[in-house]
């Protein structure tokens, strides 16, 4: 490899979207080669909080990325700040390949006889109880419509001064819940740790995306009363949110917990309403 050339590989740390046996091997591999690598516990955390390190791989006269979807990668990147060179960025996709095949491509002279003084423990997470489960915006296919932003009820999205849709607070999103994916006309929304295409940052396949759509239009949704239903999660039986969730968790994926939490949002605000947060949605026509 050049004197700059860099190898980065992600463990991936926060969720099973690697097969455990791909990247134990891949780590392990690494570790005994003797080649020069660095290892992160979650990209994801680390382009969450703009880490500087990102920056400075993507300096690298090449850089070969050892994580998942080329994508994500792409797109994580350019959420810290440091946006990668197509043409010197190689991404090896572990959620795909198997070991044996991303092994050779990093190693193609096999290990060296000797393993290197190194912890035989995988890297560690980032910091702290938070999850890295967000969204990350690929704005090659992003149009600025601004669902996503009018979506959310966690306040994750926001404009810039550009008035460009990003996501400004990603440590609010709720674990799991990838519905702003869901609503997105433009399938333009990566959820890194997601386990089905494209939300996962996989390629998107037009045709299959015609054929059975990612996208849900929340305007067809409970007849056009997505927001209201949501809001009124707490309602007393018999008042039509609650027959109304099950479906539309399962057409937005929101897991079980994503709506408990709406639930206590909204009894707190009940309980104490000058500590009800803003909601950009209050006025507006979903």
């Amino acid at each position: 490899m050049s004197q700059n050339s860099a190898i980065l590989y992600c463990h991936c740390a926060h969720a099973q979207a690697v097969p455990d046996a791909v990247r134990q091997a891949v780590w392990k591999a690494l570790r005994a080669s003797g080649v020069a690598f660095e290892a992160v516990g979650d990209l994801c955390g680390l382009a969450a909080r703009r880490d500087p390190r990102l920056a400075e791989w993507a300096r690298a006269d090449r850089l070969t990325v050892v994580a998942c979807y080329p994508r994500t990668i792409k797109w994580l990147f350019a959420a810290a700040g440091a946006p990668l060179d197509d043409d010197r960025v190689e991404v090896i996709n572990m959620r795909t390949a198997s070991a044996q095949d991303i092994i050779a491509a990093l190693l193609p002279d096999g290990p060296a006889p000797a393993e290197p003084d190194r912890s035989a423990e995988p890297p560690p997470g980032p910091e702290g109880d938070w999850v890295p489960w967000f969204p990350v915006i690929d704005y090659d296919r992003c149009r600025n419509c601004q669902k996503c932003l009018a979506f959310c009820l966690f306040g994750v999205f926001a404009l810039d001064d550009a008035e460009r849709v990003v996501v400004a607070k990603p440590d609010r999103c709720k674990t799991h819940c990838p519905a702003c994916a869901r609503v997105c006309p433009h399938v333009a929304i990566i959820f890194p740790k997601h386990k089905a295409s494209p939300i996962n940052g996989d390629a998107v396949d037009e045709q299959a995306e015609q054929r059975q759509p990612v996208r849900v239009d929340p305007k067809a949704l409970l007849a056009g009363d997505v927001y209201q239903t949501l809001r009124r999660r707490g309602a007393p039986p018999g008042a039509g949110a609650d027959g109304d969730l099950p479906d539309l968790m399962e057409r937005l994926d929101v897991p079980p917990e994503v709506i408990a939490d709406l639930r206590r949002g909204r009894r707190q605000a009940q309980t104490n309403p000058e500590d009800k947060p803003a909601d950009p949605r209050d006025g507006e026509n979903a």
